[in-house]
């Protein structure tokens, strides 16, 4: 398990400083496979957008984070995010939010699936008995007074992505870095559609193909 080791006394699975309730494949990607190494999160408000199970907030906290308000809308995969933070005592750093990031109010329709394949699920805004309340890039930098310019946005959330971008761009623009996974298939909208609005303010690098990657803009 590219060095993960599971303690079955305490029930968690730990490398170097870092301990988890329990190992998915995002874990790698964040951990081992140096997805947000281009990165420089030290003394800086981050906003994890599809925070999943803490992982990626907990990297970036333990690359030296000011803060991280970390939002996740599946509830069972928040509630695992919940005790990996505890787990390393994370409390006083990261902010857990159980809602789903729009570009306006309202609502995210959860899909009925369990953790790891919420891994790779568009929860789409609107209403079902299993939702949770969206919030907006404009509602978060109110409620915790975040100075954007000392920020980094940060977005895995399966499609979300093209709805903030194209939808709430002048937000968006507000952060010097971004740093996101884009999912053209799940939207059916080309990557070409975000490079083009990105383009007027960001220089952007790709990793990946039109249909999946990590997109890293740093505001010109």
């Amino acid at each position: 398990m590219l060095g993960w080791v599971y303690d079955p006394v305490n029930k968690y699975w730990f490398k170097n400083n870092v301990k988890l309730k329990q190992i998915h494949d995002a874990v790698f990607y964040v951990f081992d496979y140096g997805d947000y190494e281009p990165l420089n999160v030290k003394g800086k408000i981050v906003i994890d957008v599809g925070a999943f199970v803490g992982d990626s907030a907990i990297y970036f906290a333990l690359r030296g984070a000011k803060r991280i308000i970390a939002i996740e809308p599946h509830p069972g995969a928040f509630a695992e995010m919940l005790d990996n933070i505890k787990l390393n005592n994370l409390e006083d750093v990261i902010i857990s939010i159980n809602a789903g990031l729009a570009s306006r109010p309202g609502k995210i329709c959860i899909e009925n699936i369990g953790v790891e394949a919420t891994g790779g699920t568009y929860h789409r805004p609107g209403d079902c008995p299993n939702a949770v309340p969206a919030v907006t890039l404009g509602e978060l930098i109110n409620r915790f007074s975040i100075n954007v310019n000392n920020a980094v946005l940060k977005m895995d959330c399966e499609g979300c992505e093209f709805d903030i971008i194209l939808n709430d761009y002048e937000h968006v623009k507000l952060f010097k870095e971004l740093i996101f996974e884009y999912h053209s298939y799940t939207v059916n909208k080309p990557v070409d559609e975000l490079l083009n609005v990105l383009s007027r303010d960001y220089r952007c690098d790709i990793k990946g193909n039109k249909d999946l990657g990590i997109m890293h803009c740093i505001r010109k």
